[in-house]
């Protein structure tokens, strides 16, 4: 495996765990880095790099980002977001991976891209929910400001330094780990 393969995996985690925050976010981070040759996508995703691809998901984030600003709607999406975000995180993955067999790279893009994006997104689902339970929906959009900010910055450092996003996301997904704990404690 080269320096590349590994970086490039690094980068694939770092957007699936970003996905699970925000779907739209770093699939437009990855389209602008295409767009202006950051970032080499594999030959059957070069489409994500296409000024239209650029426009498409610049809408999209715009209005998944204010989508979670309106009560009930923030719960509604977070509903889909868990499906949405496994699938994104599957071809974030697939699409950043270099130099790895199909076979392997596609189970890499199941299991780490789609499992780490899907356990973000359900870390997210639950703190909105007890956001919502706790405060009657008050703090939703505190929440929702840290959602996008940390899939903002998981996207630039997973550009930018993919190795660094690879530590953050352990450091995320220790953490969901921990209220996960904290959580089913409580109701044993």
């Amino acid at each position: 495996m080269t320096i590349e393969t590994i970086i490039s995996i690094c980068l694939g985690i770092g957007l699936s765990a970003s996905v699970g925050f925000r779907v739209f976010v770093p699939l437009f981070a990855l389209s602008l880095a295409a767009y202006f040759n950051l970032w080499e996508l594999n030959d059957s995703w070069q489409w994500i790099g296409s000024l239209t691809a650029v426009i498409t998901l610049g809408v999209a984030t715009v209005i998944e980002i204010f989508a979670y600003y309106i009560p009930y709607v923030d719960n509604v999406l977070d509903a889909i977001a868990i499906p949405l975000a496994t699938i994104a995180g599957i071809a974030v993955m697939v699409s950043t991976v270099a130099d790895l067999s199909p076979v392997f790279t596609w189970a890499l893009a199941i299991i780490a891209g789609g499992g780490t994006a899907a356990a973000v997104a359900g870390g997210s689902g639950a703190t909105r929910l007890a956001s919502t339970a706790t405060t009657g929906g008050i703090a939703n959009p505190l929440v929702s400001t840290v959602e996008t900010g940390t899939s903002v910055v998981m996207s630039i450092v997973s550009l930018f330094i993919p190795v660094l996003a690879f530590i953050l996301v352990l450091i995320i997904l220790y953490l969901i780990f921990r209220v996960y704990k904290k959580i089913r404690g409580k109701h044993s």
